[in-house]
């Protein structure tokens, strides 16, 4: 998928009949974006002072992350980060091996916090340190298992500076964003493959269930970023299989294994609506010209699992359970086309139908269950966010991910490009006001 430029994503585009720059697609802004402010103020379009002191959102995250902003700032060209760790002794560090960056590893973990000072160590990677390792791990998306991996090894040695910046872009996609307007709301924050649903009140968020998700690809089918309306919730639903998925998986799989057809339970569909005959290879032609589709009925096979949540949307993104959980215990988690997997889905319906009563737990896992496909349409439809932001304070600690889409580069080129921009625009302006 190719990546937008810099200069593209500076571009205005509409949005619910307000226009934005671009830009805020690829962050996931909803209404203002900080290109525009900064733009406004050269005095903040530099690369040193992008975060804008003057406008502080009405999000209590903002200010958690300026804070970890200035300890961060603080920590910048510290000595613990001027020399590198010692290689691992082979391909990782286990608990009880002996290893010769011991004193240095944890300098750096107790000046991140994550290692109480004065913490006693020897020559062996074990007891607190191990310990102050997992909370490190947890707060960088690692699997908190203790072992100093290549992942763990290489965010280990991120400098406090690299850190400085990736706040900075934080801070400016939460600047001037304003809380949904509904009382509850659905973020996926995509880099971090969670999922969090809100009940807003008095213009406090409070978190009602989270859980990890599976997102879109980063090479081939990224999620695309916006906000749309939950409006209905599919049991137990079949999976119309996108005519580029039909193409180029489906089919190739199915004119090499026939078997797969029955064994997946597929099913082609005509153009008027009507399920068609079995599997034939005229069929696999009509489905390759676009004459036909290929479904999959509901069951355990099917690839939306037992329950869809649908907020309608060009992209056709939603969100659904999955017949391979086991993914989910993986720590970078970008397998699907595009669409959001869930971990818990009970949980997601039960928030999803909070307001409508007569939709216990009990009847929710038996309409999952039952094997026929039922939509309910919502009484009262909410927002939905697919955001992406590589930084975020989580009960007090500050939690970095990897920029899984390349956007924090994106918009740190174009914020330097609108800087520079501003910048010589500026000294042009005060030398043609000299020699009038």
């Amino acid at each position: 998928m190719p990546i937008p430029s810099p200069d593209s994503m500076l571009a205005i585009r509409p949005i619910r009949g307000r226009h934005v720059p671009a830009i805020c697609f690829a962050i996931g802004l909803l209404a203002s974006c900080c290109v525009a402010t900064v733009a406004a103020d050269p005095a903040n379009a530099s690369v040193e002072g992008t975060v804008a002191q003057s406008a502080v959102p009405p999000l209590p995250q903002y200010t958690e992350l300026h804070q970890a902003l200035a300890r961060y700032r603080e920590l910048a060209g510290n000595p613990a980060w001027q020399q590198k760790l010692p290689p691992l002794p082979g391909d990782k560090l286990t608990p009880g091996q002996p290893y010769a960056g011991i004193a240095l590893l944890a300098q750096r973990l107790t000046l991140l916090g994550d290692l109480p000072a004065d913490t006693p160590t020897s020559s062996r990677y074990e007891g607190a340190i191990v310990d102050g390792l997992m909370a490190f791990q947890e707060r960088h998306g690692l699997t908190p298992d203790g072992v100093i991996g290549k992942g763990t090894f290489e965010q280990l040695n991120v400098a406090p500076d690299a850190r400085v910046r990736q706040l900075e872009l934080a801070l400016e996609r939460l600047r001037l964003t304003p809380l949904p307007d509904a009382p509850r709301a659905i973020v996926v924050n995509v880099p971090e493959f969670r999922l969090r649903a809100y009940e807003i009140r008095d213009g406090k968020l409070e978190v009602k269930a989270a859980m990890n998700v599976i997102v879109g690809n980063a090479r081939k089918t990224r999620t695309p970023l916006f906000d749309a309306e939950m409006q209905f919730v599919e049991f137990s639903p079949y999976w119309n299989v996108p005519p580029s998925i039909a193409r180029g998986e489906t089919l190739p799989k199915l004119r090499r294994e026939p078997g797969y057809f029955d064994q997946q339970g597929f099913e082609f569909v005509g153009s008027d609506g009507r399920v068609v005959g079995g599997f034939s290879e005229a069929n696999l032609d009509a489905v390759q010209r676009g004459q036909m589709r290929i479904r999959q009925r509901p069951g355990a096979r099917n690839a939306l699992g037992d329950i869809k949540f649908v907020f309608p949307n060009p992209d056709n993104i939603y969100l659904h359970h999955t017949p391979t959980p086991q993914l989910f215990k993986k720590d970078r988690r970008d397998f699907s086309h595009g669409c959001i997997r869930v971990e818990e889905p009970v949980e997601l319906a039960k928030f999803v139908l909070a307001t409508e009563p007569e939709w216990t737990e009990d009847r929710i896992v038996q309409a999952m269950t039952k094997g026929r496909s039922a939509t309910l349409r919502l009484r009262e439809p909410f927002p939905v966010i697919i955001a992406y932001v590589t930084a975020a304070v989580r009960d007090g600690r500050v939690h970095f991910f990897p920029d899984i889409y390349g956007y924090d580069k994106i918009l740190d080129d174009a914020l330097r490009q609108r800087s520079a921009a501003l910048s010589s625009s500026h000294t042009g302006k005060n030398g043609a006001e000299s020699k009038d």
